[in-house]
């Protein structure tokens, strides 16, 4: 028997006036679902251009081992940006929130494609990261509200399904567009990008005109001041929460991805100061959400459900076990393997490829069934075999094909425990917290991303070049600033020479040491999925609906 929903408190997260589905036609709803999955498709494609060019564009600054640094800090922000997003998407309304995340991304792609300095590029990275991740979460939250809870995992799947076209589409073009020039690669998603979102747009107004028509969006005018406003988004969005969460774990986790730079390593006052700092900004976060903060930005509430605890718990893990090893995976191929760009592209793209075909047959299965813990139990010791074959399998003298095996088998766990972790929250709320509890979701998942890279950095920063000075001769050891520092340097080498074995045995035990990291990690993953409720989705009963 399915176990029972967690009680939600009789005060929901945000108010909202929402319409039903029967309040708005379902031709508006179908035409929301295929224009999800085309802003899906491009982003994808803009994701893929990314994942493979940004090797090479760190590598222009000379800076290719700095790349955690950047997905430390964007991921740590974009987690962050669900949040408000969220509070965006049901105070105001859809639209507002889709549009603003637009423009952040088209400013961030605009940066991109005109820096002329690492710093520059890294703060163009954080304004493309933010507004990527609100579209994408604004399009979760449309495809949510036009799907039945029955239906949800298989409306995810085939909104995910535009991945198995831009796997092969994206690493091809990335490596024409870095032949030509790689900031072509940003600035013509700058326009792609808005010309592409404005259906979503039409057809979000579409529906808010109709539902203001039937009288459903009407709110009372306010006759608050300036300042009074300003005062009351301030506490709405929690401010003061939003700047200790961001700055507690920016300072918190990039000494583990800067040590290898310091003189002193770990006994550099700088990195003891911030991680002292980071930490004390996370325990003042803490305590100021419990006791401060009028509108929490983490609502506890939800945290009371043991089924969203262990979601989010999960996808934690699996986003830390996934990034200790992931950012360097297409030059490790590359290095290694001597791949060219777009076949590098193609194997790290396998996992967008097997889990997108996956997600279909797994939503089907949740439909018949009406369960989904079964499939997370079967996802996560899948996903640790794929893991840890890779450990065995990531030397030089084996074959390129085992490699692909990895991946794939990881695909196949990953691809289940992504859909699953979104059907638990959902099955587990009610239908004012969707947007509520996807963000927290995301969030958790965010922070994971970035604690991962800064696994990935640490270990990078103080293996690598350690590896490189006990083998190179003498006379190289003059040269390992520059390998590590540019990916072009390293494949300049030609394949069979010295050197560029030499630096393909200090990727091996590099990769290694982050792949039992992400293993061991992803352990814990088995213990959280327990913590999930068995509920059979069949007996939810939550009501599908579109908020504009």
């Amino acid at each position: 028997m399915a176990e029972h929903v967690d009680e939600k408190p009789e005060v929901p997260y945000v108010e909202s006036q929402q319409p039903q589905e029967e309040d708005i036609p379902d031709q508006t709803a179908q035409d929301g679902v295929r224009i999800a999955e085309a802003m899906t498709m491009s982003n994808a494609f803009e994701g893929q251009l990314e994942t493979n060019l940004n090797p090479y564009v760190s590598s222009a600054f000379e800076d290719h081992s700095l790349m955690p640094v950047i997905n430390v800090v964007s991921s740590t922000l974009s987690g962050v940006t669900y949040m408000p997003v969220a509070k965006i998407l049901n105070l105001w309304d859809r639209t507002v929130g889709f549009i603003s995340m637009v423009s952040i991304a088209t400013l961030g792609m605009v940066l991109m494609a005109s820096c002329n300095s690492f710093p520059l590029y890294a703060a163009a990275q954080v304004f493309y990261s933010i507004g990527f991740t609100g579209m994408i979460f604004c399009v979760d939250v449309v495809t949510s509200d036009t799907s039945t809870m029955q239906n949800r995992g298989l409306a995810f799947a085939f909104t995910s399904s535009t991945y198995i076209i831009t796997a092969f589409a994206g690493p091809a073009a990335a490596e024409k567009i870095y032949g030509f020039n790689w900031r072509w690669g940003y600035g013509a998603w700058a326009i792609v990008v808005p010309a592409v979102s404005l259906p979503m747009v039409a057809v979000m107004q579409l529906g808010k005109r109709k539902a203001t028509k039937n009288g459903l969006m009407a709110r009372p005018r306010s006759n608050r001041t300036w300042c009074e406003i300003i005062w009351y988004y301030m506490i709405e969005f929690d401010f003061i929460g939003v700047l200790l969460v961001c700055a507690g774990f920016v300072i918190f986790l990039l000494p583990f991805t800067l040590a290898g730079y310091s003189e002193g390593i770990w006994s550099s006052a700088y990195i003891i100061a911030m991680i002292v700092v980071g930490f004390v900004l996370l325990v003042a976060f803490a305590f100021w959400e419990k006791y401060g903060a009028r509108k929490p930005f983490v609502p506890w509430y939800l945290l009371k459900s043991r089924t969203v605890l262990g979601a989010c718990l999960l996808d934690f893990t699996y986003q830390v076990a996934y990034y200790c090893w992931y950012l360097y995976l297409t030059s490790y191929l590359q290095v290694v393997y001597n791949t060219s760009i777009e076949s590098a592209g193609y194997i790290s793209s396998i996992f967008d490829v097997v889990s997108s075909v996956e997600l279909i047959a797994v939503g089907f299965l949740i439909r018949w069934t009406g369960h989904f813990k079964w499939i997370l139990l079967c996802g996560v010791p899948l996903y640790m075999l794929g893991e840890g074959l890779m450990i065995y399998f990531r030397n030089p003298g084996w074959g390129i094909g085992y490699m692909v095996l990895c991946q794939i088998i990881i695909a196949l766990g990953g691809g289940v425990i992504t859909i699953g972790e979104q059907v638990a929250v959902l099955a587990a709320s009610d239908h004012n917290d969707v947007a509520a509890v996807l963000a927290l979701l995301g969030l958790i998942g965010y922070i994971g991303g970035s604690v991962g890279s800064s696994i990935s950095g640490a270990i990078w920063t103080n293996t690598l070049p350690g590896e490189l000075r006990k083998m190179l001769s003498e006379k190289d050891q003059g040269e390992i600033d520059s390998i590590v520092g540019s990916l072009p340097k390293q494949l300049s080498y030609p394949m069979g020479s010295e050197m560029r074995e030499v630096i393909g045995l200090a990727y091996a035990a590099t990769q290694k040491r982050m792949l039992i990291a992400g293993t061991a990690i992803m352990a814990l993953g088995l213990g959280f999925t327990l913590l999930i409720k068995n509920i059979n989705v069949k007996k939810v009963d939550q009501v599908k609906g579109m908020v504009f």
